[in-house]
């Protein structure tokens, strides 16, 4: 009974913390006095690595940046992370767990962090959209392939 215990898949969240949070106004004050709607780019991005025989950390980073014209309004780069434990599961199904099923149990808090520092910053929230990690995982697997997204081929 010991010996099926030890082989039974393991999945679970050990911690979910805030590892990096910036917010950066260089143009402020002038800019805040300016009427014209900012552009908003956001950019995401998942990593996942190993901390020790089945324990895995996975960062959610989030880069925002808004501009009027070539000015930056605010700056926001903020990384949030949790450590898993993963243990005896098939190797084909580390990379969907790793890629998909922590980044969606992360990202929220992300999202949440990210929110509340643009708000801190005197500015209305930016809501980050919610993520298909599923399709970023597997876009990002057909261009390690080589391959053509598909999300993107016709």
């Amino acid at each position: 009974m010991a010996d099926q215990q030890a082989q039974d898949p393991v999945f679970q969240i050990q911690r979910v913390y805030l590892k990096d949070l910036s917010l950066e106004q260089p143009n402020s004050p002038g800019i805040l006095l300016e009427q014209e709607q900012p552009t908003v780019d956001i950019q995401l991005g998942v990593d996942a690595q190993p901390v020790a025989e089945g324990i895995f950390e996975i960062t959610v980073s989030a880069t925002v940046q808004t501009k009027i014209q070539d000015k930056t309004v605010f700056l926001v780069e903020a990384k949030q992370a949790g450590i898993f434990e993963i243990r005896n599961l098939p190797e084909d199904q580390m990379g969907p767990i790793l890629g998909i099923a922590c980044p969606q149990i992360v990202y929220p808090y992300l999202r949440g962090n990210v929110a509340d520092v643009i708000q801190r910053g005197g500015f209305p929230p930016v809501h980050l959209a919610e993520i298909n990690f599923q399709a970023m995982y597997e876009q990002q697997q057909a261009q390690a392939a080589g391959q053509p997204s598909p999300t993107l081929a016709q």
